[in-house]
């Protein structure tokens, strides 16, 4: 018994010393979370969400974002790069394969379905399936987490590399390292252009615009807050906070431009991932751990709606996250609202 204890102990002070001597594969940086807000009576817990029908289950793997043609056929992105057409029934069909990771996703004025591939850039699908990269990367520096988009009625389309450093599967390296490296960009289909709009930001996800386009919203998913970047006006070009300490980790955000905005957020606040975020030594750590061993994301399936003013107007919730959770994108069409989600089997649809 004791000879059992003592290999025990020694293999043990072998991980411990491996882990220890072990190069981190980030540069954390001290970050403070802000206090989590009560949000209880803007944001009554709720199911609403487990009334929601559930479309193509078992069928689709990560339908991170989703997009809807005039017929109501769902255009979603798989983990093993492939552009799905999801039909009403369920019935499922490959529409074309990117070799990549598709996520953020919309149909422009022409019928083409603008994609942000994590891996490959900003591209552009035919209806008949015929795939062109319009740009991979900006001011020298190449995209590595292309992640969503929204198009302008002229054209123009808005989106984001969440991060210049860490690739799609190391979106967690992102969070724990706190530090800047996402961007906001436009693309002109007119001229190819792509220009940087803002960099710094703490993980660039979601982008939506108003409904005068005259600004845009942003996600900075690792630091819990929206921010908007002016497109007309006196304020043109300028940047500030829409939303600080939102109750989670906010990820796509669409509009259906009528002045109301859909959040969806991946899950709500990690209490142990804020208490370490201010010890760079102890993120660097955690970094070196099997993924086993890191903060894991509560099940919860919550999509919050709000005006131009950052009123909020209602929250759906599965508190349980049975139903639905991790839910990435939140897409209004004809009544309905479309719920996506990055390691989900499923498509939610909830009658609004």
């Amino acid at each position: 018994m004791k000879k059992a204890i003592y290999i025990f102990l020694f293999l043990l002070l072998i991980v411990i010393g491996y882990v220890f001597l072990k190069k981190a594969p980030i540069d954390s940086a001290s970050y403070n979370p802000p206090i989590p807000k009560d949000f209880s009576l803007e944001l009554p817990p709720n199911n609403l969400l487990e009334k929601s029908e559930l479309i193509a289950k078992g069928k689709v793997t990560g339908p991170e974002s989703i997009a809807l043609d005039e017929d109501g056929v769902i255009y979603t992105g798989t983990q093993d790069g492939y552009i799905k057409k999801v039909y009403q029934d369920g019935k499922v069909e490959t529409f074309v394969f990117t070799a990549g990771r598709p996520l953020g996703m919309k149909f422009d004025a022409d019928g083409n379905l603008i994609v942000c591939d994590a891996f490959i850039g900003l591209l552009s699908v035919s209806p008949d399936g015929k795939i062109q990269e319009l740009t991979q990367a900006a001011d020298g520096v190449a995209f590595r987490f292309t992640d969503d988009l929204d198009i302008s009625q002229e054209g123009v389309i808005y989106f984001t590399d969440a991060s210049y450093k860490y690739y799609q599967p190391q979106y967690l390296y992102d969070l724990l390292e706190s530090r800047p490296h996402g961007r906001l960009m436009q693309y002109d289909p007119k001229t190819k252009e792509t220009t940087v709009l803002l960099k710094d930001l703490y993980f660039a996800n979601g982008v939506a615009l108003s409904e005068k386009e005259d600004f845009l919203l942003i996600n900075e998913t690792y630091h819990y807050q929206i921010r908007r970047y002016w497109l007309k006006g006196e304020k043109k070009g300028t940047s500030d906070i829409f939303w600080d300490n939102v109750p989670g980790f906010p990820d796509n955000i669409t509009s259906n431009r009528k002045g109301v905005f859909y959040l969806a957020l991946f899950t709500v606040r990690n209490p142990l991932m804020d208490a370490i975020h201010p010890y760079p030594f102890l993120k660097n750590l955690v970094s070196k751990l099997p993924k086993m061993f890191w903060p894991k994301p509560k099940p919860y399936g919550l999509v919050i709606s709000f005006d131009e003013r950052g009123k909020i107007l209602q929250s759906l919730q599965d508190p349980s996250g049975k139903h639905l959770k991790e839910i990435t994108s939140a897409i209004e069409h004809n009544g309905y609202l479309y719920l996506g989600s990055l390691h989900g089997n499923r498509i939610g649809k909830y009658k609004l």
